[in-house]
């Protein structure tokens, strides 16, 4: 069983991991195995940029998978959102061609607006309140 790694920054010691799908629009099957390698390196770039990491990211062909170490400054909503349109405009941009037998407009969306952000990691939520509620020095054993 591997252990979970606590990241350090000042004030603070944190352990945050996200799994992200995005849909495409319209559930259009317009991701190839070859636009995966383009959405890890936009992936990648845009977490870096705000102190997080992409530890893994797979896709089917009308979603994307993402498994994200999170840093605790970021807005998981807006950097989503910088996920989402810094992908579809690169790719969009990237594979014209393909995208036009599926959407239409120079400015077209490739993700649909809804997401799915699910944190994990970590014990289960049950272990964790188990774990709080048995600390030594709480009220109840402070009679």
């Amino acid at each position: 069983m591997q252990q979970t790694e606590l990241r350090k920054i000042s004030h603070a010691v944190f352990s945050i991991h996200l799994h992200i799908v995005f849909v495409t629009k319209y559930r259009r099957k317009v991701l190839t195995q070859e636009m995966l390698d383009d959405l890890k390196k936009i992936f990648s770039r845009v977490l870096e940029k705000n102190i997080s990491y992409l530890l893994e990211c797979n896709l089917e062909p009308d979603h994307v998978h993402l498994l994200v170490d999170l840093h605790p400054d970021n807005n998981i909503s807006n950097l989503v959102a910088v996920l989402k349109s810094a992908s579809s405009r690169i790719l969009r941009n990237k594979y014209s061609e393909v995208f036009a037998q599926f959407y239409w407009g120079k400015r077209a969306k490739l993700w649909h607006d809804s997401k799915c952000i699910i944190s994990c990691g970590g014990a289960p939520l049950e272990v964790v309140k188990e774990y709080i509620n048995n600390q030594s020095g709480g009220l109840e054993n402070q009679k």
